[in-house]
C-alpha cells in the first residue's frame, strides 16, 4: 500500500485466496440464522451506535483516507460524511421496512406485501471512496437482516477495516460483516458462490460488466455501477467566471477519480470557445494534458458518439499500481 503523496510503500495487504472467501461466506451463512430473525428495532439501535462512533473518531477515518487513497483533508472529510448519511437512514429501517396490506382487492381477495432478508450480500468497492461507497452498501443490508462480506480495494484497505473494527465494537455480531481483501480470485469467488445471493459493484465500466454478466449467469441479483465521465455543456449566455470555477472544481476535485467528474467540455457556438479562453482557466490549465476536439458537423445528434473516441490506452503502473487515468 503507497502513499499517494509520496510514492512511498507504508504497508502491505494480505490477498484472499478462495478458500479465505469460502470461510467468511460460511461464518456468514451461519450468522444469518441468528441476525435475519432479530427485530429491525434491535438491528438499528446497533446501526445507532455505529453512527455514534463513527462520528466519534471521524478524524482518525478521514486521516486514513488521507494518506492512502490521497485526497486532501477536507475532500476526505466530505466523502465520509456522505457515508454517514447512509448510517442515518439505516437508522431508521423499522420504518422501512414496513409491508403493506390492501383488503379486498378481489372478490374475497386480501393483498399484502412483506419485506424478508436475501441471506449472505456482498460488496466489491473502488479505490477512490475507500469509506463512502462501503457505506452505501453494508448498513442498508445488515439493517435489513442481511449478512455482508465487503471486498473492497486492496489500494486503499486501511479504511474499510477500520469501519468494521468500529461496527464489531457497535454491537455488529461476529459473522455479520466480513472484510475480505482479494484481488481478481476473491471477486470470481464472490461472483461464483452459490451461497451469496447478491452483490452489489462500483468500479470502472468494463469490470461491471463483467461482474454483471458473470453474477447473474450464477443467478444473483447484481448492481453494477461502471464509470460515469460527464459532458459540461456550456450555453453562450454562461458567465465565465462562474463556468471557469465549475470546469475546474469537477474536472480536478478529487483528482478526477470520482463519477461526477467532468472530461469533456462542449461550447455551443464558436464565440463560446473563444469566451471561455479566458485568463484563469487558461493559467490553470497549464500544467494539465489536455486536448481541444474539433467542432461537430452536420446535424447528427449522435455524431459525438462518432468523432470522439474514448481513451483506450492500457492501463500505466505507478509505483507498481494499476491506474486508468
Amino acid at each position: 500500500v503507497f502513499n499517494p503523496a509520496t510514492g512511498i510503500q507504508e504497508s502491505e495487504v494480505m490477498l484472499a485466496s478462495k478458500s479465505d472467501l469460502d470461510l467468511a461466506v460460511e461464518k456468514a451463512k451461519k450468522a444469518f440464522e441468528i441476525w435475519s430473525i432479530k427485530p429491525p428495532a434491535q438491528r438499528a439501535r446497533i446501526i445507532f451506535k455505529f453512527k455514534e462512533l463513527i462520528e466519534k473518531n471521524s478524524d482518525e477515518i478521514t486521516k486514513l483516507i488521507v494518506s492512502e487513497h490521497g485526497k486532501v483533508y477536507e475532500d476526505a472529510k466530505g466523502s465520509l460524511t456522505r457515508g454517514l448519511e447512509v448510517v442515518e437512514f439505516a437508522c431508521g429501517i423499522p420504518q422501512v421496512l414496513k409491508g403493506e396490506f390492501s383488503e379486498n382487492v378481489g372478490t374475497n381477495v386480501d393483498s399484502w406485501s412483506i419485506r424478508q432478508p436475501l441471506g449472505v450480500v456482498a460488496g466489491i468497492t473502488p479505490f477512490n471512496f475507500p469509506a463512502m461507497v462501503p457505506m452505501w452498501m453494508f448498513p442498508i443490508a445488515i439493517a435489513c437482516g442481511n449478512t455482508f462480506i465487503l471486498k473492497p480495494s486492496e489500494k486503499d484497505p486501511s479504511c474499510p477495516l477500520k469501519l468494521a473494527q468500529l461496527a464489531v465494537e457497535a454491537g455488529i455480531p461476529p459473522g455479520v460483516l466480513n472484510v475480505v481483501n482479494g484481488d481478481k480470485e476473491a471477486v470470481d469467488a464472490i461472483l461464483e458462490d452459490k451461497n451469496i445471493q447478491a452483490v452489489s459493484f462500483v468500479g470502472s465500466t468494463p469490470i461491471a460488466e463483467y461482474v454483471y454478466h458473470t453474477g447473474t449467469k450464477n443467478n444473483k441479483r447484481v448492481q453494477a455501477l461502471g464509470g460515469a465521465k460527464n459532458h459540461m455543456v456550456i450555453m453562450p449566455d454562461a458567465d465565465v467566471e462562474k463556468t471557469t470555477d465549475a470546469i475546474i472544481g469537477s474536472a480536478f476535485g478529487s483528482a478526477g477519480e470520482r463519477c461526477m467528474a467532468i472530461s469533456v467540455a462542449v461550447c455551443v457556438g464558436e464565440k463560446t470557445k473563444e469566451k471561455m479562453k479566458n485568463p484563469t482557466l487558461v493559467k490553470n490549465m497549464q500544467h494539465v494534458k489536455w486536448k481541444e476536439i474539433p467542432p461537430l458537423k452536420g446535424p447528427n445528434p449522435q455524431g459525438l458518439r462518432k468523432d470522439v473516441k474514448q481513451d483506450t490506452k492500457k492501463p500505466e503502473k505507478l509505483n507498481g499500481r494499476q491506474s486508468n487515468r
